[in-house]
């Protein structure tokens, strides 16, 4: 794995580090964020999209990340595409 740092939320303090690299061997976004509330990823593992099982798999997390690192986000998505390009 190559991972490569994008950003990290502008408002970082102790403790608080949401991250989001590029695996540039695979083209993949790797996010750091914030474990949901009891209540959101209840409404998560509750949410039904076609052709696909209810529920967040045993082998996934849901994730909170602010939305001021919208721009992190879209900069790591323009990597990640040009990465998997590449392969």
């Amino acid at each position: 794995m190559s991972l490569r740092f994008i950003g990290i939320d502008p408002n970082t303090g102790q403790g608080e580090s949401p991250t989001v690299w590029v695996d540039d061997s695979t083209g993949e976004l790797v996010i750091q964020g914030w474990k949901p509330d009891e209540v959101t990823q209840a409404e998560c593992a509750a949410f039904e999209v076609p052709g696909h099982a209810v529920g967040v798999p045993e082998h996934e997390q849901v994730v909170r990340v602010p939305a001021r690192m919208a721009s992190i986000l879209r900069e790591a998505c323009d990597a990640a595409e040009a990465a998997a390009q590449l392969r």
